[in-house]
């Protein structure tokens, strides 16, 4: 690796035009970002594709649009602004086949960039906080830059990249993004009482990042013997790892161990993770594998929903034709927990949105994506209930889920479905 004194110097190294891979999450490389777009009128319509990130996105604002294209895997808050499914566009995928897309050469990066931990004493840096499709990526890239962060904790797992493959760096000291904890609703706080009911002791764990399964995991604190498998923590977990409510001692896969393909959280978190041989990060195409999830006890894959129709369709990445977010992993989760002796997959959302509009709907709004089929859907999760669709009819499931509903929408749901039967 040549070390550079600035960011700058480093990212002149990149073409004028063609593919650039960008490390995701609190690993998002934000000094080389900065540099790439201070730099963006020598660049014709350089493609940036990445899962979401952390930190400025600047490249994919209007006034840039003759110098950068996007391709989003998953759609972050820095980007949702500006996402046209033009210029600023999203490519769905399963989370377990997007290192697929690099490794079958259907994406081959011209350039890298990461952000890593310095190296040790052997030369090996780590990609510190999110391994996901980086690992893919960096197999296939023409060129690696590096952001050498010294406050980037050292994760284990398939984190680890010599530095002798990483063409060009340059050093910083800069905090990794923090994502603190919101104070839970009541709202929050029943759903979790309701998902949290039917995870059994000795369960293995898919949960991710926000205030739903913040609430889940609060309400888990009486458990005993529970392991965590899943594409990405936080917190909230690490509370029950501290406590000993988590302890993995039951899952087939890699007992002992939290396995994940990413975190982002706290600093607390951040140095829980850090030279910690108890966790590892992973490859999504292994983490979110439908078979190796479903090779451990009891999974309990907890997702979240934009809305879900009467049918049990649900929308998780797109508002209308708008997308938000990204496939991601729930549907690897959910047909892993479904196939895992004893699982429980899991769809928890609020009954309505923050400025009232209802998430159970008739029908699926113009131009949502079905995420999560109708066949794949178990349990359904708000406020007002837990119902479990499996095996149910399509009359069966209407009533179930008008009955979990917001009490003011259900007279506009069951008139709505009644309308639908006739036309």
């Amino acid at each position: 690796m040549i070390l550079h004194k600035n960011a700058s110097e480093a990212i002149k190294h990149i073409p004028n035009t063609g593919i650039v891979f960008v490390h995701g999450q609190a690993a998002a490389p934000s000094t080389l970002v900065k540099a790439v777009v201070e730099q963006a009128s020598r660049f014709d319509h350089l493609k940036m594709i990445h899962l979401h990130t952390e930190g400025n996105a600047d490249y994919a604002k209007p006034e840039f649009a003759n110098h950068f294209e996007v391709v989003n895997l998953f759609v972050g808050s820095n980007i949702r602004p500006y996402v046209d499914l033009d210029r600023v566009d999203y490519l769905p995928c399963f989370l377990s086949e997007m290192p697929g897309l690099f490794r079958k050469k259907i994406i081959v990066p011209d350039v890298a960039l990461i952000s890593v931990s310095p190296p040790d004493d052997k030369g090996y840096c780590s990609l510190g906080t999110s391994v996901g499709a980086t690992r893919a990526a960096l197999e296939h890239a023409k060129l690696i830059i590096a952001q050498v962060n010294s406050q980037m904790p050292r994760t284990h797992g398939d984190a680890f990249i010599h530095e002798s493959k990483i063409d060009h760096g340059v050093e910083v000291n800069t905090p990794l993004p923090s994502l603190e904890r919101k104070v839970l609703s009541e709202v929050e706080k029943k759903i979790g009482f309701h998902v949290a009911g039917i995870i059994e002791d000795g369960a293995t764990l898919q949960i991710g990042i926000g205030a739903i399964p913040d609430a889940v995991l609060a309400e888990l604190k009486g458990h005993k013997r529970l392991g965590i498998h899943t594409e990405m923590w936080s917190d909230g977990a690490l509370e029950l790892i501290l406590s000993g409510v988590v302890d993995n001692s039951e899952k087939r896969n890699h007992p002992g161990k939290t396995i994940s393909t990413f975190v982002m959280g706290t600093k607390k978190l951040y140095q829980f993770i850090d030279n910690n041989p108890s966790v590892a990060l992973l490859d999504a195409a292994y983490v979110n594998n439908v078979e190796v999830i479903s090779r451990n006890p009891k999974v309990a894959a907890i997702n979240s929903a934009i809305e879900i129709d009467l049918t049990g369709q649900v929308c998780a990445d797109s508002i209308g034709n708008h997308v938000v977010s990204g496939v991601g992993g729930q549907v690897d989760f959910i047909r892993g927990a479904s196939l895992s002796r004893g699982g429980t997959p899991i769809i928890a959302l609020t009954s309505r949105t923050k400025k009232g509009t209802p998430r159970i709907v008739p029908q699926l709004h113009f131009g949502a994506g079905v995420v999560t089929t109708r066949a794949d859907v178990h349990f359904v999760a708000t406020e007002y209930g837990l119902v479990n669709l499996y095996g149910k009819s399509i009359r069966e499931r209407s009533k179930l889920l008008i009955g979990i509903a917001h009490p003011d929408d259900r007279e506009m749901l069951s008139k709505s479905w009644h309308d639908l039967l006739k036309g």
